[in-house]
């Protein structure tokens, strides 16, 4: 099976070219924007017509898409995250390759939801940002666009590889740090966020079973279960063996406290406005991934403490 890989260089991208990489019935071609590839193309400026040739010339039989931006203003983002797959979109239709798209969604598509509650595929979609609204747009291109497609949308991704920005990213770094200094007390604000957490080798596994399958539509990888921010802050400190005391900020609203991990504000300066999670999603989301194990035999295998000691043996290593 010919696959074409876009985005291969991206967090769950390379978890996702590792994957396919080691079914030996995959031939595997990546295309990006880095040296790495093996044909360097820009989504997001690059022509339809252009990325037509190259599809007839390889002839993959999928193509996986894992680009696109998490990060910037609302016209970066829609570059990237929309306009990048209605490229895609326009090319495999010019195509003749017939090849299959495996589309990588977002749960920020779904926006905020009812504490305690999972969402379902049906769920009707009120993203509450530009990311989100970015991500939302390409899931729509994807499914009118008549092609053989399956969008998977991903929850909260963890794991090795995990972005030092991101929320868990940040809060490995605090740890570090005041491990580092002999910090007997660890200060940490937006902990009350609820998440549904699931590895990004589960991930790879999803779009490797999505790349093998019929299935079409919006299918939600997750591990079913919202935990929260706290939760896995005692956990993080429990497999880092951090033995310091946790204390969750008080103070102003959510949407006003600093982020996780951020360090002591300057008592002569304001603290950065910046909010604690901040895709849109409010204060919970949990997903509901019947759908998975039922179209593509799926299940998570890795739990959030394994994810957590791989996050936290890189923020380690960190100098």
């Amino acid at each position: 099976m010919r696959v074409l890989l876009i985005g291969a260089n991206g967090y769950i991208g390379r978890f996702v070219a590792d994957r396919l990489l080691a079914d030996p019935a995959v031939q595997l071609t990546a295309l990006g924007r880095g040296d790495d590839a093996d044909v360097r193309f820009d989504l997001a400026s690059g022509s339809p017509g252009a990325l037509t040739r190259f599809l007839d010339a390889v002839h993959p039989g999928v193509v996986v898409n894992c680009a696109g931006a998490t990060r910037g203003g609302a016209r970066e983002l829609t570059r990237h995250n929309t306009v990048a797959v209605a490229t895609v979109c326009e090319a495999l239709r010019r195509s003749g390759c017939g090849a299959r798209l495996v589309q990588i969604g977002c749960s920020a598509e779904y926006g905020p939801s009812q504490p305690g509650s999972s969402t379902a595929e049906d769920a009707v979609p009120r993203p509450g940002g530009p990311y989100g609204v970015s991500k939302l747009a390409a899931t729509e291109l994807v499914l009118g666009s008549g092609l053989d497609a399956v969008v998977l949308r991903v929850f909260s991704p963890a794991g090795p590889g995990t972005p030092a920005g991101s929320p868990l990213g940040r809060l490995a770094e605090a740890m570090r740090r005041a491990m580092q200094s002999s910090d007997g007390e660890l200060k940490l604000g937006g902990l009350g966020a609820q998440r549904d957490f699931v590895d990004v080798r589960d991930v790879a596994r999803a779009v490797h079973a999505a790349s093998l399958s019929a299935a079409q539509g919006v299918i939600n990888i997750g591990s079913g279960r919202a935990v929260r921010l706290r939760d896995a802050a005692a956990v993080l400190a429990r497999v880092a063996g951090y033995g310091g005391a946790l204390h969750e900020l008080d103070g102003p609203p959510a949407a006003l406290r600093p982020a996780i991990g951020h360090p002591r504000p300057d008592p002569d300066h304001a603290p950065p406005v910046a909010y604690p999670y901040p895709d849109g999603c409010g204060s919970w989301q949990q997903a509901d991934v019947r759908t998975a194990r039922d179209r593509l035999g799926w299940r998570p295998r890795i739990g959030l403490e394994e994810s957590l000691a791989d996050i936290w043996m890189e923020a380690a290593c960190r100098i």
